[in-house]
């Protein structure tokens, strides 16, 4: 799945998190987290974690630049 950069990155800035912090939310390493987030896919069960760390849903994660493909 392709995941947001901006997006996770912005919902990381409003809630105040750092990415040890979000690692501690959704059960990823902080590592992992930082390469899904550089590189920008990852597996459906990974961005199950990521959204529910975040309390958003997989959508809200999701790179909408890539719609329709």
């Amino acid at each position: 799945m392709r995941i947001s950069k901006s997006k996770i990155e912005s919902l990381l800035a409003e809630y105040g998190w750092t990415k040890t912090v979000y690692s501690e939310k959704c059960g990823i390493s902080r590592q992992n987290i930082s390469t899904i987030v550089l590189r920008g896919t990852c597996e459906p069960r990974t961005a199950g974690k990521l959204a529910a760390g975040l309390g958003v849903s997989v959508s809200e994660i999701l790179d909408d630049s890539q719609s329709g493909a």
